[in-house]
């Protein structure tokens, strides 16, 4: 229970979705988060949750987070093939005092394939997520990422 792999293929060409992918404004559109700053390595951004703009049903669910704080800090950008970020999962208790925990480490590596884009997404470093959260957190983002690569697949199959 320290990963989560998560892999698609979409009919888009490699530069779309790696725009879609290392771009905060696209990737908010898609996510359903908004950024004041581009993304940059070793770069903090703090964001606020708001419904994804690709998909009414999930933008009904994430209607519920809106406003709340999103923080990450881009660990690495090497175009056009992967993109890092930290970030602390399912931290979405306003109660509650994220800032000492451990992060996980968020990974999108591209692979051009035959008629389109594969996207490997892998989240590791659960290990280190406090055992009072850890299951939670783990079982929350191991379907999140399964319909994040669906909403990414309709943004870039649509732009």
């Amino acid at each position: 229970m320290d990963r989560i792999e998560k892999r698609i293929t979409l009919k888009a060409p490699l530069a779309r979705v790696w725009d879609a992918i290392s771009d905060s404004q696209k990737f908010g559109v898609w996510f359903g988060v908004r950024f004041d700053a581009p993304f940059a390595p070793g770069k903090h951004l703090v964001g606020r949750m708001t419904p994804t703009q690709v998909d009414d049903e999930t933008a009904k669910r994430q209607k519920a987070y809106e406003g709340k704080t999103f923080n990450i800090t881009v660990e690495a950008i090497t175009p056009p093939t992967h993109f890092s970020f930290r970030w602390r999962p399912f931290a979405l208790d306003e109660k509650r005092d994220y800032s000492k925990e451990p992060t996980t480490l968020v990974e999108f590596v591209l692979t051009e394939v035959a008629g389109g884009t594969q996207v490997d997404v892998t989240e590791s470093g659960f290990d280190g997520i406090p055992l009072d959260r850890r299951a939670e957190a783990f079982s929350a983002n191991e379907g999140g990422w399964a319909k994040q690569l669906q909403l990414i697949g309709k943004y870039v199959e649509r732009t």
